[in-house]
């Protein structure tokens, strides 16, 4: 299992000393650092200027919204920034969802697997540099009923097979990535909880033909997103990922379509994905943090003293996981980068 930095948002949590940490992992052998955007900083600027900072660690795009850019724009992006880091760029996609893909981007969310199946076919005809043509149910290139002409990607990428992840949660956006992609970003993922989430993605690289014949995981790349919080007091612990826990559950959607609290309810904690949601629509978020129960948030994340931390790290490989994406929680840049240091020494030994 290979050990990467959850990056999160720049200019939100460890945004201000992110390129501190960045350097770190990367010193530390750390695979990749993921950068996530919503409707704030953008991923690829911050990729780009992490890639001039550093050396050999991958740079992944945790994820490039689908609504925000044509797949055309993707394709172009990821040739320049695997172009400029070479060969070090991962290009996750997520649609995102309706509030923002709606609100923010004016896309309907209409279908997002067939947009996203169609979006992942165009996005890999332009970076194998084929002319680029598609009639689909969403994208139509070129437009039929005018100038526009196929056109090839000029520039020539280190890779034209670049590794594409997708972010899912549902159990059809599951089976699509493992149908589609060569990797898969999850968030909240439970070793304990998590043998359904493995099948899906297992299956459907069966039924597609990827991997091998005894193990169609292979060459597949699971990246689980882990909260870490290093403390003797197990309830602090729990206190510092509970804001992040109960944003997520409560309040990343609306209450009829929120992937996250529908997870929550999957690994069976219905009652507290109830009150968490409540709480926060009715704008009492601390009250929501307040109400992440200690099992939910320990089943997510890696919390309690260093001994606790290096004995159940084991787990996430046990289940599958390839890439652990650490996320640091503590109040200094040095507490943070002694977090990393911590898990590369209870990965690798």
């Amino acid at each position: 299992m290979r050990l990467g930095l959850a990056g999160g948002y720049a200019g939100m949590g460890m945004g201000e000393d992110l390129l501190d940490l960045v350097q770190e992992a990367d010193r530390l052998g750390y695979a990749s650092v993921w950068v996530a955007e919503a409707y704030g900083s953008d991923t690829v600027t911050v990729l780009s200027w992490l890639a001039a900072q550093t050396q050999n660690i991958g740079l992944g795009a945790g994820v490039m919204q689908i609504p925000a850019r044509t797949p055309a724009m993707t394709a172009m992006t990821a040739a320049t920034l695997d172009t400029l880091s070479k060969g070090r760029f991962l290009l996750g996609l997520g649609v995102s969802g309706p509030q923002v893909s709606e609100g923010w981007h004016g896309v309907r969310f209409a279908q997002p697997l067939a947009r996203t199946r169609e979006y992942v076919d165009i996005v890999r005809m332009a970076l194998a540099r084929q002319p680029v043509a598609y009639d689909g149910d969403h994208f139509t290139l070129p437009l039929p009923d005018g100038p526009g002409k196929s056109l090839r990607l000029t520039i020539h990428p280190p890779r034209p097979d670049l590794p594409i992840y997708l972010a899912a949660v549902g159990p059809k956006n599951l089976a699509l990535a493992g149908e589609v992609a060569d990797g898969w970003l999850g968030i909240f993922v439970s070793p304990e909880h998590s043998a359904e989430q493995f099948s899906l993605l297992r299956d459907a690289r069966a039924a597609a033909g990827k991997g091998t014949p005894q193990d169609p995981m292979a060459g597949f790349d699971v990246v689980a997103s882990v909260p870490v919080v290093v403390s003797d007091d197990l309830e602090a612990a729990r206190a510092a990922v509970a804001p992040y826990t109960a944003l997520y559950i409560g309040g990343m959607g609306s209450r009829e379509q929120n992937f996250y609290n529908r997870l929550a309810r999957s690994m069976g904690f219905d009652e507290a994905a109830d009150t968490i949601q409540d709480l926060y629509l009715a704008g009492r978020p601390r009250d929501a943090a307040d109400a992440v129960p200690m099992e939910l948030a320990d089943a997510t994340a890696l919390l309690g003293p260093p001994e606790r931390i290096a004995e159940r790290v084991g787990r996430y490989a046990d289940a599958g996981v390839t890439t652990l994406s650490v996320a640091p929680y503590a109040r200094t840049t040095q507490e943070r980068c002694d977090i990393l240091r911590l898990m590369a020494r209870a990965v690798t030994g």
